[in-house]
This record gives C-alpha cells, structure tokens and sequence, in this order.
C-alpha cells in the first residue's frame, strides 16, 4: 500500500478581516509534498508564503479547503490533537531563531521533550539527548552558552537541533538564513540539504533569496496567495557539515500510563515554571516578599491578639474563677442614675453579714483605696494605697515574696505595718537595699514594711498592678487615709437651695464602709448561689424592695472574664483581617507581575505553542509560577511570622504564642491568593494565538 503523502492541499484559502476589509492571504492553492522532498517556497513579501507555512505547521487554521497531514484532515483536529502533530511530527526553525534569553544552549534544544506529545521526557534523558543533538551539529561545547554568547550561525544551529530532537517527519524553515551572512547561509542550506539526503527528513524552506532556493530539489513560486509555479531541479552536491554515520535522533519514549504519567506532568509543568522564574529572580523575589509580609503580618497580629486573651485568662485565673466583686453605688437622685461607684454604700458589717448568713460564701474580703504619697530616706514616689482586710491578699492571689503577710492582730491593733510591691520597692530603695523592716512615711504616718509582694506584672490593659501599698484596713481608715468617700459628690436635680459652701474641698466620709468587697464562694459551681445569696443579704440590709434600683452590684469574675476575651477576640480578629488586606495586595502584586510576564513573553508562548506545547500546558505553566510565587513567600513569611512573635515576646514582653491555626490559614490563604489571582493571566496567556503571539513585536 502507498504511503500517503506527508502534506495535501485542496483549495485552501485564507481570508483575514482588517479594518473592514477582506484581505486574501491565500486563494485556492493545491499542493501536494511527498515524504523526502526538500521544498523551496519563494515569493515577494506579502505572497501569502509565511501563511502557508503556518498552515502547514498547524499553527493556522485556513478559512476553507481541506488539508491533509499524512492522510488526516487536520482541519477538524481538537487543539491537543494539533498540539500532538506538532510535538511529534513537524519541526519549525525561524528567522529569528526564537531562542529563550538566558537560558543555555542545551535547555533550548531540550525544550520539545517537555512537551513530547509521548509524555514528558525526564530530565537526565532530555540533556543527553540535546547534547547528542547540538554535538552533530558542531555545537558540542557549547551547551552551557546562551543565545547572546553564540554568534548567529550557531544561535541558527541550535535552532535547527531544537527542531529535530523529536525527530519529526516534517521540517518547516521560515527564512532560516534571512539573519545571517551569506557564508554563515550556506552553510545552513548545506546542514539542512544534508538532513533531507541522509535522514530522509521532509523539509520546506520559506525564502526570497534564489542561491538559497538552488539548494531545494523543487521550487514553489507564489504571488497574491497562488502557487503560480512549481518546477524541479537537481539539488547542487556539496560538503556536509554532518558526520557520514550520524544516527537519526531517537523516537520519543513511549506513553507513560496512570500515576506515571501525570507525576511526569506535575513535574514538567513545575520545571517550566521554575526555569521561567529563575530568569526574572530579583522580581520572583520582589513579587514574594509582598505575600511574605502579609502571611507575616498575618501570624503576628494573630498571635498578639492570642497574647492578650492569655494574660487575660492567666489574670482572672490568679483571682481565682469562683470570686465575686460586689460594687456600692448606683443610686437615683432626680431622676438621673448616678452609677457604680458613685456612693458609697458596702459597709465592714455587710461583709460580716454575708460571711455569716450566705452559707455559699467561704471568705470575704474588702478594701478601700487612695492614690498618696510615700518616702523613704530621700526618696518618694505617689502610689496607691489599699487599705485591706486580712482575706484579700490570699483571695485575689497576692503571694508574699519576702517577709510576712498581714494578720488579723494586725487589723485589729491598727499596726502601722504594711506590704510593698516590687514596683515602690524599686523606686524607694537602692539597688541591694533591704526593704523589710525599714521604715516609710505614708501621708506622714510612720509605716514599718514587713513584707514584699511577689510581681504580678501589667494588666492587659497596660496598669502596673506591682505599683502598690497594702496596709491594714483599720490602720487605713483610721489613722492614713480616712474612710471610704463616694467617687464624685452628688446633687440633686433641681435642688432649690445653693449647695454649702466647702472652701477646702472636703469630702463627706463615714467610718466603716469600703470601696470595693470580694467574696469567694465554696466552690467554682457554688457561683451562682454565692450571687443569689449576697443579693438577698444585702437587699434586706439596705431595705431594698424586690422592683426597686439597687445599690449595690454583683458582678462574676468568669463573666468579666468573658466580657474582656471577647473584647480580646474581637481586637484579634480586626488584627488578622487588616493583616489579610496586606495579603490581598500582595495577590494584586502576582496578578500585575504575571499579566507584564505573559505580555513580554508572548512570543515565547508562540514558540511553546510551536513546539508542541498545548493551551493546557501554558495555562498550568503560569497558574504554577504564580502558586510557587505565593506559596514560598507563605513558607518565608510563616518563619518571619514565627520570628517577630518570639521578638514581641523576647524584647517587649508581651506574650505572643505562635498559633498553628494562624499558621495553616495563613499558608492556605497565601496558596488560594496565588490560584486566585493567577488563573486570569495564566488563562490570558493559554488563550493565545500561537501564530498572532510569534509574530508579536
């Protein structure tokens, strides 16, 4: 049976739409090359020659006729099957030689096998068989030259070896030597002759120039898109630059199946994309560092914000989960509530009541407070004062570091005895200076410091709690600061008569009441009755009818405890979505970065295409440059994330622990950025015209 012919014709043509006019490329051209020839097709610019080329390489599709490629009408072929031909079965070497910058020699030639329509070549296979392809060209030892150092014959060369090293039936040359000098053309022509006569290789050179159309053995003449001559002629004999026994390039290997050949398109698709990368570094970097300092920035604000809800917890769990807080005040006068604190109205008998009567509470405690002045030697320093009851201290988590704590023979003496925190320690004594049994004035009452509080540290809300003095409550109350006085004086609305006169500001004090009392309940689960029984205690004490306003309040550690986490959690959660935008920018960035990679490489998109690459291929080989970009700058930012929140923690002092969470959603959110914002220049790209992208400027 015979062979079908390699390319068949039947009246194809070729109409393109330009400014409102048809223009004809091709009109009605028939053609038939058999397998061996070595056609020359020549013609003035604008002949329709490049368009027939395209055609015949599968880059273009004609506006009507029938085109057969070694008997399949090519014309209907889904654009894998093109590609597939094109990998394959067809060589192209350009005018402009279409080389990658700054990539070597060898990995030009080798580029096809990683489209090989058989499944991607591994990369030990593909050197060598460049190698073997650039050495029977006399190009060996430079394999690791780019294409700015080789002249450009030898640019030329590698062209050709590209070309050839799918070992295709089918050799397309668009003015392989146009470039080149006129001793540099002919020894092209003479490698290319040399192919056809030994290889048997099929080979049609689009040209202009007649001493390059003399090397073909038929020459085709168009004008106006026709084939207006067809004549034959004996090829003149020369010199080859190959060597007699050179061997044909090796079929492709066959096709791998199941996990084999998509792990081999995984990692053809992830070479490309590095390769394509490592010729713009410093912008890949620049590109990364955006999503680095958002992940970073992310992991940070989260892990400052889980910082805060931790001295939280670790605050109210030093006061202990079953402690209550009951706040005076709260009373009406005119028509306007005054507010907790605003009266004071808990009394030292009141704590006795509810120790005595409420069988849920187990302890009580209660204070009242002033901010006053405190000296040492020649030193002072304004601090609060507290005056305690002998509980407190153990039931809000007080531990003595040196020295002894308060005692009752203390309270009920009025010793003028008292307890520093760290804080006064340091600003009233040198360094090394003992503190205990030393002697301070307290708005002029003589104190004797017996013990030292143990730090505590801040409150999330930035108050030293170690800036502190603690003295008896009634060495307080009778003999430093008074008693307890409302926080603001009270008026009634409306008041006809003239407030009295108070030229000295003084406040109205009674004895025996307190700024704030603390009851512990028996147990955690105890809480709830602890409350109820205190509400009711102190109801009857101040004659409270069950619907009017009380004066007093009940609050629960566990619920301000709550109240401040929330807060806490909310702060973190406004914290991680500023962090988010930073990240969204640097998707913005990816975006900008491949929509300029995909505009200056258009050509080579044209080129991949060329060489047997499919819209699939350029679609991954873009949408994987952008999740490299995003996902190394996630893994760069997650260690720069975990770096300053060990430098929050180390140099200001603030817990910062490293959340996994954050961690993980910060990676995810960095990988989705990088699909999510890379598949519209990836899909821009792969949407190409392989002939329209070769020929852009």
């Amino acid at each position: 049976m015979t062979a079908a012919p390699v390319i068949q014709l039947r009246g194809i043509g070729r109409l393109y739409g330009s400014g409102g006019f048809a223009v004809h490329a091709l009109r009605d051209v028939d053609l038939v090359i058999e397998r061996g020839e070595f056609v020359a097709i020549m013609g003035s610019s604008g002949s329709g020659k490049s368009t027939l080329m395209a055609i015949l390489g599968c880059l273009d599709r004609p506006s009507c006729g029938e085109y057969r490629f070694e008997g399949v009408d090519v014309a209907g072929l889904a654009e894998p099957a093109l590609a597939g031909i094109r990998s394959a079965r067809i060589g192209f070497v350009f005018q402009s030689f279409n080389l990658l910058a700054r990539t070597s020699a060898l990995d030009n030639v080798a580029l096809p096998l990683v489209y090989a329509a058989a499944g991607p070549v591994d990369g030990a296979a593909r050197r060598a068989r460049a190698r073997t392809a650039l050495g029977r060209l006399g190009l060996a030892g430079r394999e690791a030259n780019t294409p700015a150092q080789l002249s450009g014959g030898q640019q030329q060369r590698v062209a050709i070896a590209r070309a050839l090293i799918n070992a295709p039936q089918l050799l397309l040359a668009d003015e392989p030597t146009g470039n080149l000098d006129t001793r540099t053309s002919h020894e092209i022509m003479a490698t290319l002759a040399a192919l056809n006569r030994e290889q048997g290789v099929t080979i049609l050179v689009v040209t202009h120039e007649q001493d390059i159309a003399r090397y073909a053995r038929r020459v085709l003449t168009m004008r106006d898109g026709r084939i207006v001559a067809d004549e034959r002629q004996d090829a003149p004999a020369g010199p080859s630059p190959l060597p007699a026994a050179a061997e044909p390039a090796p079929a492709a290997a066959p096709a791998r199946a199941g996990s084999g050949a998509a792990l081999g398109f995984v990692r053809m698709i992830v070479a490309a994309a590095l390769q394509a990368l490592a010729r713009n570094r410093l912008r890949a970097a620049l590109t990364m560092l955006g999503v680095c300092i958002g992940v970073a920035a992310l992991i940070a604000m989260v892990a400052v914000g889980q910082g805060a809800n931790q001295a939280i917890r670790k605050q109210i769990e030093g006061l202990g989960t079953n402690l209550l807080v009951v706040l005076p005040g709260a009373t009406t006068a005119g028509g306007a509530h005054a507010g907790f604190g605003s009266a004071s109205t808990i009394t030292v008998d009141d704590a006795r009541a509810i120790l005595r009567e409420d069988p849920a509470v187990g302890r009580v405690g209660y204070l009242i407070r002033a901010a006053a002045q405190v000296r040492h030697a020649s030193r002072n320093w304004t601090t609060a004062i507290l005056g305690v009851s002998p509980d407190y201290p153990a039931m809000t988590n007080w531990r003595i570091a040196e020295g002894r704590p308060l005692t009752s023979h203390d309270e009920a003496a009025g010793a003028l005895v008292g307890l520093i925190g760290q804080t006064v320690r340091q600003m009233l004594f040198a360094r090394g200076e003992t503190a205990l049994g030393a002697t301070m004035l307290v708005k002029g009452a003589p104190i004797r410091i017996v013990g030292v509080l143990a730090a505590k540290g801040q409150t999330p809300f930035g108050t030293d709690q170690d800036d502190v003095v603690m003295l008896p409550f009634s060495t307080a109350e009778q003999r430093v600061l008074g008693a307890a006085a409302p926080s603001r004086e009270e008026t009634p609305l409306n008041w006809p008569y003239p407030p009295w006169p108070n030229p000295y500001a003084l406040q109205p004090r009674l004895a025996g009441y307190v700024n704030q009392l603390f009851a512990q309940a028996t147990t955690p689960e105890a809480v709830p009755e602890a409350m109820e029984q205190i509400g009711h205690t102190l109801s009857l004490r101040h004659r409270i009818q069950p619907d009017g306003l009380k004066d007093f309040s009940v609050r629960n550690l566990s619920q301000i405890a709550a109240a401040a986490q929330g807060s806490s959690r909310v702060m973190a959660l406004l914290l991680a979505i500023v962090a988010s935008i930073s990240l969204l920018v640097g998707g913005i960035g990816i975006m900008n970065i491949l929509l300029v990679s995909v505009t200056e490489r258009t050509r080579e998109i044209g080129l991949r295409m060329a060489i047997g690459a499919r819209r699939l291929h350029v679609l991954l080989q873009f949408l994987a440059e952008s999740v490299i970009l995003s996902v190394t700058g996630g893994l760069a930012g997650i260690v720069l994330g975990a770096t300053l929140s060990g430098a929050i923690t180390l140099f200001a002092g603030w817990p910062a622990p490293l959340s996994p969470l954050a961690v993980a959603g910060g990676f995810l959110f960095a990988a989705g950025v990088g699909v999510g914002f890379g598949f519209y220049p990836a899909r821009k790209a792969s949407r190409l015209d392989p002939i329209e992208a070769l020929r852009y400027e």
